[in-house]
């Protein structure tokens, strides 16, 4: 349950919209700015006998030709019209045999106990109680033998899995730490002998084999000894754990467009939130930083104008809704004029925003505090929804040291990235395990896992058959190659005109899916409100499919994270304890100024002791003045003692430190 000060803090994070006048004036000042740049016009008269402003009959300019040859003219189009009759009727066939897959199912799913354990995990309001159902349905169809089967399958090599593991406990248990440095640089790499094939997670509700659980507990195990381990140099450790970072690799959390669809993300932030797994690198949209309530839906009103205010807009600027007041309205989100740096350093995560120039010839751009750390994250987000038809292509904006706002990229305006690039995996260096929350409609049509995905087998034969048998799953990957060759071909050829000045012939050709992709359960009624703004309990609606589509994938998740978490520990320790030591060098170095500045008053103080004694000589009764200074001399030589106490090399041995020499100068680089 939260507590009272929380729900007091999450009262006054919603009655806060965090709008700046002054920056919303710059953006809307930005925005006015015309683009072009006018051309230079020369007068000049036909001949040097005629007037320059007289009207004289010019002869007609020669056509300029539009480098497409007679025979493109002439089949372009009717060739379209043959190709989209062709989809038109490949289409038909394929929602056909997905409603009868969908009926199959249905008819296996509810009958019997499984359709009592299935409930349950329908109602499950927490992770907690939707496992505890998924491990019931794992006993009531006895896949725990499968789990227990190490040598069933071909999705993954058993035997070099189970040689690898018995390697690391033997070299761990008998403390052969060199011999353990040379297993883990062989098995710690991405999907080490299939070990991270979605396909193992596939034939049970939760769990894999009981091979690949011990495999990675003992992956994990062996990190953290050699992170602990006193016999290897900090040196080699950073050397280590820099290549396991690069062979292994880092996730990312990827959430795709799709209008109001998008807020079925909301679900599974939270669903990665409360499991303590949500990647260190999110793209997509922008929720991605804030923990969604259903009291958000108070402050969701994107979609909020009336027909007659909205219809109007749209005659007059070609845009349904007006950028200026979107802006406003993102700012709540993104807690004012907030930067891709200001995110990072707030969160220590790597929020990433895909926008596309206006021209179609540039490439999709990736914004994120590296690319673009003083660009502003609410401009990022119109850009990044910017479709035609409903917002014109706007001008991002960056924030200055003194904290206005001015255009960033020189006043270049930006659009919809998911036009031609919806999730940016490429463009994510390092980033080779993507986690994709998917709910595009026109990409949820086309979904089908046939043998199932994560933690959703297939609903008959025990989860090892086809979804609907084998002749209805093939049927259903046939019709969708052709649909997508009949595209391609569109593409290709380039036989689609532009529709509102852009080119859409990639938007179903693009790549949709992940490692890891979460499809959260749409209905028929989302497409008629895809620009809608949901209220309170149909965002509650939202969140909840979207933890039932996430919580199937935690475990996974969570067996990818045992790895890359211990190779994150091992990093940081590194870095720490680097960091540590240039702060003790630089320590040591300060005391021995010090010292060497106390021997230097010690001499000049014995040279002046030595002409006090020969005036002495002359004068005797000085005796006493003699003796103090040869206390004071004393006094400073037991005040060079701490600095020797200092300086140690690394097999704590005094190095006899003189500071008037560089006999230590060793010792202090190896500390």
């Amino acid at each position: 349950m939260p507590s009272l000060k929380s729900i007091d803090k999450l009262d006054d994070e919603l009655n806060n919209d965090y709008i700046d006048q002054s920056h919303i004036q710059a953006f809307r000042l930005a925005l006015s700015q015309i683009d072009s740049i006018d051309e230079d016009t020369r007068i000049s008269a036909l001949s040097d006998f005629a007037p320059v402003h007289e009207r004289v009959k010019r002869r007609r300019k020669p056509k300029v030709s539009s480098g497409f040859s007679w025979g493109y003219t002439t089949i372009r189009y009717p060739l379209l019209i043959i190709l989209f009759f062709t989809i038109t009727i490949e289409f038909i066939f394929y929602v056909s045999v997905r409603q009868i897959v969908n009926l199959w199912e249905w008819a296996i799913q509810h009958r019997g106990k499984s359709a009592v354990i299935r409930q349950k995990m329908r109602n499950a309001t927490n992770f907690h109680d939707w496992k505890k159902a998924a491990v019931e349905m794992d006993h009531y169809l006895d896949l725990e033998k499968w789990k227990s089967d190490n040598h069933s399958g071909i999705y993954y090599d058993s035997l070099l899995v189970q040689k690898v593991l018995s390697s690391l406990k033997d070299k761990r248990q008998n403390d052969d730490i060199q011999g353990l440095i040379g297993v883990l640089e062989i098995c710690i790499k991405n999907n080490f002998a299939g070990t991270e094939s979605s396909r193992l997670y596939s034939e049970t509700f939760y769990g894999s084999k009981v091979l690949i659980e011990d495999y990675i507990n003992e992956v994990s195990r062996s990190l953290s000894t050699l992170r602990d381990h006193p016999s290897v140099s900090i040196e080699q450790k950073r050397i280590l754990f820099k290549s396991f970072n690069r062979n292994f690799g880092q996730s990312a959390l990827c959430l795709s467009g799709g209008g109001s669809f998008g807020y079925y993300h909301f679900g599974v932030l939270k669903a990665f939130l409360e499991a303590g797994l949500l990647p260190r690198v999110i793209t997509g949209t922008s929720a991605g930083g804030l923990v969604a309530a259903p009291e958000l839906a108070d402050k969701i009103k994107a979609c909020e104008d009336s027909f007659s205010v909205w219809f109007p807009r749209w005659w007059r600027t070609g845009a349904r809704f007006d950028t200026i007041a979107w802006a406003e309205k993102s700012m709540f989100f993104t807690r004012g004029t907030m930067t891709f740096q200001d995110a990072y350093e707030r969160t220590g995560r790597s929020l990433n925003i895909s926008v596309t120039p206006s021209d179609r010839h540039s490439p999709t751009k990736i914004l994120n505090h590296l690319t673009a750390p003083d660009c502003v994250i609410w401009s990022a987000i119109i850009a990044s929804a910017a479709v035609p038809g409903i917002l014109p292509p706007v001008v991002l904006m960056r924030k200055c040291k003194d904290g206005s706002i001015e255009p960033f990229s020189l006043g270049a305006r930006f659009k919809d990235g998911s036009i031609r690039v919806d999730i940016p995996l490429q463009s994510l260096n390092l980033l080779n395990h993507a986690i994709v929350s998917q709910v595009n409609p026109h990409v949820h049509l086309f979904f089908y896992a046939p043998r199932g995905s994560a933690g959703k087998p297939v609903a008959h034969r025990r989860g090892q058959g086809w979804r609907g048998g084998f002749f209805l799953a093939a049927a259903e990957s046939y019709l969708k190659l052709e649909l997508s060759k009949n595209l391609k071909v569109i593409r290709d050829l380039e036989l689609m005109p532009e529709i509102l000045a852009t080119d859409f012939s990639s938007v179903f050709l693009q790549k949709f899916e992940g490692s890891i992709t979460i499809w959260p359960r749409t209905r028929f009624l989302d497409w008629i409100h895809i620009l809608s703004d949901p209220d309170r309990p149909e965002l509650k609606r939202m969140m909840k499919m979207g933890q039932l589509a996430t919580w199937p994938k935690l475990h996974i998740v969570e067996n990818r994270f045992k790895i890359e978490r211990e190779i994150l520990k091992g990093r940081h320790m590194v870095r720490d304890t680097l960091k540590m030591n240039r702060m003790n060098t630089k320590s040591v170095e300060q005391l021995d100024a010090a010292s060497v500045a106390t021997n230097s008053d010690f001499e000049s103080k014995q040279v002046d002791a030595t002409a006090q004694g020969n005036i002495e000589r002359l004068n005797p009764i000085n005796d006493f003045n003699k003796s103090e200074v040869d206390s004071e001399a004393s006094t400073s030589d037991n005040e060079s003692e701490p600095s020797e106490l200092l300086n140690f090399n690394t097999n704590g041995e005094s190095n006899n430190f003189n500071p008037s020499s560089h006999q230590n100068v060793e010792g202090k680089k190896q500390l």
